[in-house]
């Protein structure tokens, strides 16, 4: 089992601030779970209609898309940051 964790405007579309999930087997890197992710519902897909825009930390450390996810404690996805 894995904890998700989203934050801000994600958390607000999806509607939870986290959630443990049982990843399907086909789900093996980043990209594979906001794709996973983006078909469990409306809020889901709102939250991820520009994945590429979706900022992802695994075990608190910032990956990439191409990430493998095996071993994934947390899996936290976030909106870009804006700096000021």
């Amino acid at each position: 089992m894995t904890r998700l964790v989203y934050f801000a405007w994600v958390r607000e579309r999806i509607g939870r601030s986290e959630e443990d999930a049982v990843l399907p087997a086909e789900v093996v890197t980043v990209a594979d779970l906001l794709a996973w992710l983006k078909g469990r519902g409306d809020g889901y897909a709102a939250a991820l209609q520009h994945p590429n825009a979706i900022r992802v930390a695994i075990n608190q450390e910032h990956v990439s898309h191409r990430e493998p996810i095996a071993g994934a404690r947390e899996i936290a996805l976030f909106p870009p940051m804006t700096g000021g």
